[in-house]
């Protein structure tokens, strides 16, 4: 099921629909899950929200989180 998550466009972290609606030039939303048949796996720091590389994923599977979009 895909769902919508609201990120700050600064930090990536995540936030809420009212902070999104609030600054909307400041936010992104993205479709997260599995909705269609080209999903694929990203992976993020849990800490930043940012975007991280595979290989610093494997080094650090407790700091990242993965993200089918």
């Amino acid at each position: 099921m895909a769902r919508s998550v609201n990120r700050s466009a600064g930090t990536g972290r995540f936030v809420s629909k009212a902070a999104a609606a609030r600054w909307p030039g400041k936010t992104t939303t993205e479709r997260v899950g599995s909705g269609t048949g080209n999903s694929r796996t990203v992976n993020r720091s849990a800490s930043s929200g940012r975007f991280v590389t595979g290989a610093t994923a494997k080094r650090n599977p407790g700091g990242t989180i993965q993200q089918q979009v």
